[in-house]
Parts: structure tokens; sequence; C-alpha cells
């Protein structure tokens, strides 16, 4: 089966034709960085990371790129407030970000751009624009896109010219030739970052610097451009509109946008002020429980964001480390032969489908229950591998004392009251217990099993006088 992807664009799914025979470039829209990451973020960027892993699974040359946007009115706006620099406010926050994200278990990008490297690519790209008539220099000093006379502008939003309101979505000046128009170039202001142009001293705008990174990065002419859902209007619009405007061909073959994370009626996003930051979510959940709750729904699919849901996609990871606790087995390769893998790579070249993928685990999950198969097991590690889940030991996870493999610095709580104590505190409690029933004093083995239950720790007798626990 042919990797086919869902395209923005063409509102169909597309097959994966890289411009490159066996090469493929990806350019995705990354973080503004004037703040701590939140789980709406967390959903988007593991959508993406999701890809790049598959891409890479199916045999792909894959050049990843993610940008970060470091000069922009918010940064600007809150470096004032915290009495730091643009540049101090950034890279406190870009250390945060990769903190963030390398707990959830995201690979980095191959190439991770920053805006303020690129603004000799911003000015060409305005340049060009203003030769070939889509650009012209406002009164106030900015130099704005001609909106109206980009013949496909709104291909990929589905919107009408007559349609777009000023003052809805757009700014509106009285320097503009048109309400609709939008800034490339905005001229400086007292006490903002500011660089040489031939308009004047200014900073870009927004849109025109991921135009200026993917071409540099990945050719003006690339196969796959991502991001979430409210950049397909306007960033992702204005992209198209000013890169294809200046190149004068096609920009990205595809366009990706995943689906957005909601609580209750809305999406969760700062300016609703219904956000949870990433390590907030840290303090109360497992690391990878996050990751699973939000990769096992399709990317593209909306997700509701509650405390139930956190909890069912607990219980549901657990099964898979349960049967990896019966049949300990090391890290391998996935045999692509086998039914499960062709099914799971079926699903996988139908748009990432992580939903029906998941579902694959679990059936192989039963079967190493069912059979204690030490190959189904292999199997179900190296499945679950793929998608960034089950690089545990299964202990560490069940007993709620491990970290994502490559963070194991990092120590998360599990819920409970004894969730703070040390495994040692556990197997003590055990221990006691183990005595009690020796002495023949079952009332308060019982009661010693009944107490770690209440406070979330679950004892399991083994042949042989063992006793294993794990986190309820």
């Amino acid at each position: 089966m042919t990797l086919s992807i869902y395209d923005t664009l063409s509102r169909q799914q597309q097959p994966l034709t890289p411009i490159t025979p066996g090469r493929v470039g990806m350019y995705v829209c990354g973080m503004t960085v004037y703040d701590y990451c939140h789980l709406g973020h967390a959903r988007a960027f593991l959508g993406f990371d999701i890809v790049q892993r598959w891409l890479r699974a199916s045999g792909y040359a894959l050049t990843y790129v993610r940008n970060i946007t470091d000069v922009d009115d918010k940064i600007i706006k809150r470096a004032a407030e915290s009495g730091e620099t643009p540049r101090e406010l950034t890279e406190r926050f870009i250390r945060a970000m990769h903190e963030d994200f390398a707990v959830l278990g995201m690979q980095p990008p191959d190439l991770e751009p920053r805006a303020t490297d690129y603004i000799p690519q911003m000015l060409g790209i305005i340049e060009l624009l203003e030769a070939n008539g889509l650009a012209y220099a406002a009164e106030d000093g900015d130099v704005n896109f001609a909106v109206r006379k980009f013949p496909g502008y709104g291909k990929l939003s589905g919107k009408s010219l007559d349609d777009l309101r000023a003052g809805e979505r757009v700014a509106v000046t009285d320097a503009k030739r048109d309400p609709l128009d939008f800034a490339l170039w905005k001229h400086a202001k007292p006490g903002e970052p500011q660089w040489p142009s031939r308009w004047g001293a200014g900073r870009p705008g927004w849109h025109i610097e991921c135009s200026a990174m993917a071409s540099e990065a990945l050719g003006r002419h690339f196969d796959i451009h991502g991001g979430g859902p409210d950049l397909v209007f306007p960033h992702h619009e204005n992209e198209i509109a000013q890169s294809e405007g200046a190149f004068k061909q096609r920009f990205a073959n595809l366009w990706m946008h995943c689906g957005a994370l909601r609580v209750g009626d809305d999406k969760m996003s700062k300016s609703l002020g219904n956000f949870k930051t990433i390590r907030d979510a840290l303090k109360d959940h497992d690391p990878e429980v996050l990751r699973f709750f939000l990769i096992r729904t399709h990317y593209r699919s909306q997700i509701n964001f509650s405390p139930d849901m956190i909890g069912e996609a607990r219980t549901a990871l657990t099964r898979l480390y349960r049967a990896l606790d019966e049949v300990p087995v090391e890290a391998g390769e996935v045999d692509w032969n086998e039914l499960h893998a062709q099914r799971f790579k079926a699903a996988m070249d139908d748009d990432f489908n992580t939903a029906l993928a998941t579902s694959v685990l679990f059936d192989l999950a039963g079967e190493v229950n069912r059979s204690r198969s030490v190959q189904a097991a292999r199997q179900l590690k190296a499945l679950g591998e793929v998608l960034g889940l089950l690089e545990r030991e299964p202990k560490a996870f069940l007993q709620g004392l491990g970290s994502m493999k490559g963070v194991a610095s990092m120590q998360f709580k599990a819920t409970g009251s004894l969730s703070s104590a040390s495994g040692e505190v556990v197997e003590a409690q055990i221990a006691a217990r183990a005595a009690a029933k020796k002495a023949k004093n079952f009332a308060e083995a019982d009661r010693i099993r009944n107490d770690l239950l209440a406070q979330g720790i679950v004892l399991e007798d083994k042949p042989g006088g063992i006793t294993i626990w794990r986190r309820a």
C-alpha cells in the first residue's frame, strides 16, 4: 500500500510522491517563544513527531524542519513586562520548549531555523514581490502585500475575498491600499528590535518569516508543509501568496494540519485562558501517558481534554505494559511480514491512522496474555517503539518510578498519597506483609494489602512466594 496523506489544499487524500524519489522535505511551523508550551502545542507537534517517525520507518530520507519565531509583537511585549531583552526571553523559553518536548518523547527536527537568522532572505523575497507588482511601500513605512493582485488568494482556506471583512481577521490601517493587505515589513518603533532595509529600519512581518526559512532549508518547491489547525488562515494562506507570488512556482505539494485539542466547546489556547502548560500537566500525569493520550487519536481529529480521558489512556497503556511484564523481551526489529505488522503498516500508510495502528497493539497484547508468546511480545514492543511508546522497563512504568527514555534524570509523580514515596517504602510494606503471613497473622497481612490498595498500590502474588507491585 502506498503512503497517502490528506491534503488541506486539494481537500482529498493524495499519494506521497516525493519531488526527489526516496527523499522528503517537510516544514512544520513551530513555536513563537514568548511563554511555556501548552498541551495544545503538544498535540500538534506530537502529531508531526509521528509523521516524521513513520516517514523514516518507511525508508524515506527525511529532512524535517521546524522553525522558531523569535521576533514578534508578543515577544516584544512580554520582554518589556518581564524586564528582559527579547533575546533573553526567547532563549529562556526555547530551553523550556526543548525540555518539555524531550520529556514527551519528541525526536528533534533535523533543522530548527530561527527567524532572526534569516532577515536577508526575507528582504530578498520582499524585493521579488515588489518587482512582481505584489508589494508596495505604504505611507507609514510598512511594506505590504497586495492581496487582490494575487489571483489564487483563498485557495487553501476556501475563503473568498468578498467574504473577508475588514477588522475581523486582519488589521486595518489608513496606510493600506486595501484592508485585506498584510505587512511584509514593519517600520521601526523606538525600543523594538530592528534591522536595516532599503525601505528603512524595521522588522519582518510574521508570515514572511516562514516563506524565507522554508525555501532556504528545503528549496522553493518542497514536499510537505504542516502546522496546527489555526494556521490555515491567515498564516498559511499568506505564505502561499507571498511564496508563489515571489518565486512564480508551486510552494508545497501537500499541506497537513492537525486537529485541535479542546476543553469543553473551545479550542485550548492562551488567548482564551483555558490552557494547561506541558510542565503543569507533567506534575499530575506520567509523560508517556500524556503522549499516548495525544497520539492514539488520528492527528486530524479533535481531542477533548479531561481527567477522565487521561485516566482511560493510563488504563489502556497499563494493559500494554502488563503484557510485556508477563513475557519480558529485549528491543528488536519489527517483522514486517507478520500479520499484525502488516495491519499496523496499512493503518499508518492510510494518512497516519494511529487510532487503528494502536488497536493492533492491543490485539498483540491480548495474544501475549493468552499464549505467552515471546515472538508476539517482541512484535508488540517493536511496533510500540515505532510510535515512541513502550520504551521503558514494564515494572518501571507499572510502579510509576520511571521516566521517558533519554530523560531518566527527570522524575514525575503519579497520583495517590504514596506517589512521592520511593520504591523502597513500598517494598518495606511488602516485606512486612510477608512476615505477617509467615507468622499466620493474616489479618495484618490483609490490612497491609488493603492500605496499599487504598493508596493506589496493587499487589500481585506470584508462584514461589514472590509478590510484585504496580500503581493502580
